[in-house]
């Protein structure tokens, strides 16, 4: 009987195995369809172009009829269906794809069965909602018992082993206790492990040790800084504006908001929030402002000559780009001159998109209004009284104007704006300047219940008369002002104008007897604002009040760029570019988000506000994807899909789909957008802790390490090669936030001929700030950082691409900031060991890679250590250059010392994490 039922089941399970595996599944679209029409079709029937009428990009236009009256795709019928016959006939002047080398005869048979089965199209896995995962399981007895691995630490693993059983690997073993220590810490704070840090670790053998560790490493300060660096690629973040001129930007408190966010692990969804939208936040906070510089950090060209509306322009379009690439993992940017040719986006939706930042008050002015102004403390108590007595004795709504008037100048009519001229001009164009007998408009001036002008000004003669005239130069007069000449320099000035109702062209005249030349500009404006005049007169304390309301707004204060939209009656209207061209403008369109992803929000406004919520929203199946997928590739160095610009169906497809959308869903349900819990999963997994040795067997199996069947060997980044450098030296400066320094850098490499400004060296311990703080020009970034495939932040960079060249090898052997650097680990090599030699250099190489020096190499350092010495002894000049100037106290020991930091700080091993 037992023998009976062992035959019957072993019989039961061999049928089913061969069922299984000898079943057809349907053909996928996704997977096996797309890329057939991706790589043969699309560039003649999709967004770009669509001949013979037809398009292969959406399936309604894909089912419908070509030019000829014919159907390409008749679901269920591939015998009378277009689109076979052509691909299948023998003549090359009918055959599809035209010119081309035929299909193959798998494609063809894969494109038949697809419409036979009834030409679904099946959506790209990127743009599906992400949905719980069930995590796999080990199995055992034709697969038909799940078991524990011994293997896997958390889920993570789980994941991965289950790829494992798939192509036949085993993991690595888990890498020693030293090599964690250094690729833990270099990941999580960009930097190599203090000497307390790495003594309680390694003194530590309990099971809990490198969990202890870890959690050490994300309650750094210094890991905020680590995961900036990131994101300011994504930011564009510089410290100056591009273009030409590439003028000096103050931007940097942006900066340190993306540091403190990242430290207090601020939840993701809060974090984008705030830098797309907290302009608009109710009672929204200087810091909530300071966030939106994140699209602030847009080029503004200063050059003269240009126009403003064409790069304004840009910078919108820029806008739009950045959020899709950033945030979202797509490509958007082609959709500005027709529908994606790849991907469900058509051509007005990128308009729509381009709404939602249209807008907003810049128009690339040179101070890049609109400014968030940061008053110090006894000036914000001056804010907090005005503020407070008009809430008590006006209103909360003029409150609330004089509140961002005084933070922000705005809402000002930018001088640029002005045109008709006539002896008159905008000057440089920047600013409207006028001359004797001059004559301009300002379009559009709502001049309702206004009865005040606050302008901004600089007069260079004395005598001019302005006046201001209500829709023509002929017009009513609503004010005359004098303007004479007090300082060089920027004047604010108020005016009474006579009150008028709803909108007016102004047309702005000015006479000045005192100028001589018809060319001479007597007075340039900057701004103007038209508002009420102070509120409030028969309230006790109104002359004080007033007096520091005036004083607020003339204070000369630092300021940082942010976004603001305009008032009801500056709004800006959008339209359809038509190919791109922002000079042909189409159809109007409303904000508005592609109807392929998730939907807007019900309840949420069409604004930035509501385009945050959509963003965020847990149905849109991009953002949390392109998160979780980025902190990955910073972990391992490639992510789980290569493409980090690219999720859509042109991006490569996810080496463990099932592991992305398990971690997405664990960010957003689970973690509610934790950064540092999404870290942490991944960190303590065992695939994360294995040895990264390679073994032939894996080499010929996974050469790219696409499996994670060891631990991934990656080289720095531009960043993490100056900061170790400076922590190994010793000479590491952890002073925090504040404006960029300028750390040693070669004459020369700065060329700004119009203004003359140099790199002046940051003194003191500010020159060894990690590289985070350096000063970034856009048209003359760092060079050492450069050359380690650092990038110039014109545009959003999803992606660095890294490289190992003879350059990076020159730079840390040959730059004097890294000869520096040398001379100070030298003397640290030399000061904490003891006067023992090869104690010295095997401490000065533990410094620097975490782990104790092997014979071969102790033998090799003390070898270079020699011929330098015998070279020093004899050559005192030589002596003195290296060690950075003439000195009776220099010794060749530490010359030959320095050359031996500096051979340590250019190893392999101190320049890759392994």
């Amino acid at each position: 009987m037992k023998k009976t039922l062992l035959a019957t089941s072993i019989l039961i399970i061999t049928v089913l195995i061969f069922i299984i595996s000898t079943s057809s599944k349907p053909i996928d679209f996704t997977t096996q369809v797309k890329p057939i029409i991706n790589r043969n079709c699309i560039t003649c029937h999709g967004g770009v172009r669509q001949k013979g009428g037809f398009s292969l990009l959406f399936r309604d236009e894909a089912l419908a009829k070509t030019k000829s009256g014919k159907l390409a795709i008749i679901p269920g019928d591939p015998d009378h269906s277009e689109l076979i016959r052509r691909i299948s006939l023998k003549d090359p002047e009918d055959r599809m794809p035209y010119k081309h080398n035929p299909l193959s005869k798998e494609d063809i048979e894969i494109l038949t069965r697809w419409i036979k089965e009834g030409a679904h199209w099946g959506e790209h896995w990127a743009y599906v909602p992400v949905k719980e995962v069930t995590v796999p399981q080990t199995k055992t007895f034709f697969g038909l018992i799940s078991k524990k691995s011994d293997w896997a630490q958390n889920e993570v693993d789980d994941f991965i082993e289950q790829k494992f059983e798939e192509q036949k690997l085993k993991p690595s073993p888990r890498a020693d206790k030293q090599t964690l220590l250094r690729r833990v810490s270099l990941d999580i704070t960009g930097l190599t492990p203090g000497t307390a840090l790495s003594k309680k670790y390694l003194d530590d053998n309990s099971d809990h040790a490198y969990a202890d560790l870890v959690d050490s490493l994300l309650a750094s300060k210094h890991y905020g800084e680590k995961w900036t660096s990131m994101w300011l690629d994504l930011a564009r973040y510089a410290d100056t504006k591009g273009y030409e001129r590439d003028d000096s930007r103050s931007i940097w408190k942006y900066r340190d908001w993306v540091i403190r966010s990242f430290n207090e692990d601020k939840p993701y969804d809060q974090f984008l929030t705030e830098q797309i939208a907290g302009d608009l936040i109710p009672d929204a906070t200087d810091q909530q402002y300071i966030a939106t510089a994140f699209h602030r950090n847009t080029m503004t060209n200063d050059e003269g000559g240009t126009d403003n509306e064409e790069f304004r322009t840009a910078a919108v379009l820029d806008r739009v780009n950045t959020t899709w690439q950033a945030i979202l993992g797509t490509t958007f940017a082609c959709v500005q001159c027709h529908s994606h040719p790849y991907d469900p986006f058509k051509h007005d939706d990128y308009y729509k998109f381009m709404a939602f930042f249209n807008d907003t008050r810049d128009e690339d002015t040179e101070a890049d209004y609109p400014l968030l102004r940061s008053y110090n403390d006894s000036m914000q108590r001056q804010l907090t009284a005005v503020v407070g007595w008009l809430k008590q004795n006006v209103s909360e709504g003029k409150a609330k104007e004089a509140y961002t008037f005084l933070k922000t100048w705005q809402p000002s009519y930018n001088s640029l704006t002005c045109d008709s001229f006539i002896n008159s001009e905008l000057s440089d164009t920047k600013w409207l300047a006028l001359r004797d007998h001059a004559q301009c408009r300002l379009k559009n001036v709502d001049l309702q219940n206004k009865n005040l002008l606050i302008f901004r000004y600089q007069a260079y003669v004395p005598g001019g008369i302005w006046k201001i005239h209500v829709d023509s130069a002929e017009g009513n007069v609503i004010a005359t002002i004098p303007l004479p000449k007090k300082k060089d320099d920027w004047v604010i000035k108020q005016t009474k104008i006579t009150e008028n109702k709803g909108l007016h062209d102004l047309y702005f005249t000015y006479n000045n007897p005192n100028l001589k030349k018809p060319e001479d500009n007597g007075v340039i404006f900057d701004w103007f604002y038209f508002t009420e005049e102070f509120p409030g007169k028969e309230k006790p304390g109104y002359s004080e009040i007033k007096k520091k309301y005036e004083e607020l707004y003339s204070a000369i204060i630092p300021t940082t760029p942010v976004m603001m939209d305009n008032p009801p009656d500056m709004h800006r209207a959008s339209y359809v570019f038509e190919r791109g061209n922002w000079l042909v403008k189409g159809d109007k369109v409303m904000p508005d988000v592609p109807k392929s992803l998730n939907p807007f929000p019900a309840d949420a406004p069409h604004n930035r506000t509501g385009l945050a919520m959509w963003i965020v929203s847990r149905e849109n199946p991009l953002t949390a994807r392109t998160m979780v997928n980025r902190v990955w590739e910073q972990l391992f160095g490639t992510g789980l899909a290569e493409t980090l610009e690219d999720l859509g169906s042109q991006g490569t497809l996810p080496t463990h789909p099932e592991l992305l959308d398990w971690l997405s869903y664990q960010f957003m349900y689970t973690d509610n957008w934790s950064v540092k819990k999404l870290i942490r999963r991944i960190v303590m997994s065992a695939t994360y802790q294995q040895d990264s040795k390679i073994t032939p067997s894996l080499l010929q199996k996974d050469p790219f390490n696409k499996y994670y069947a060891r631990g991934s060997r990656v080289r720095l980044s531009a960043e993490q090669v100056r900061d170790q450098a400076l922590c190994i030296s010793g000479e590491f400066c952890d002073s925090m936030y504040g404006p960029s320094v300028y750390p040693w850098q070669p004459r020369g490499i700065w060329l700004s001929p119009w203004n003359g400004k140099d790199w002046e060296q940051s003194k003191g311990d500010q020159q060894y700030r990690r590289a985070l703080y350096t000063y970034w020009k856009r048209s003359a970034a760092y060079p050492s950082m450069i050359t380690f495939d650092g990038i110039s932040r014109e545009v959003c960079t999803a992606r660095r691409i890294r490289t190992n060249t003879p350059l990076q090898a020159l730079a840390t052997l040959n730059d004097s900031a890294y000869i520096d650097m040398a001379r100070h680990f030298a003397h640290r090599m030399q000061k904490e060991p003891g006067v023992d030699l090869q104690q010295q250099i095997k401490e000065g190489y533990q410094l620097a890679t975490c782990h104790a020096i092997d014979e071969k190499s102790l033998m090799a350092l003390m070898k270079l250590y020699n011929a330098a010495l015998a070279q020093f002894k004899n050559n005192a000049d030589k002596t003195c250059e290296i060690l950075g100037g003439m000195s009776s106290d220099n010794k060749a020991e530490t010359a030959a010392m320095t050359v031996v930091a500096n051979a340590i700080l250019n190893l392999d091993e101190v320049l890759t994490k392994n």
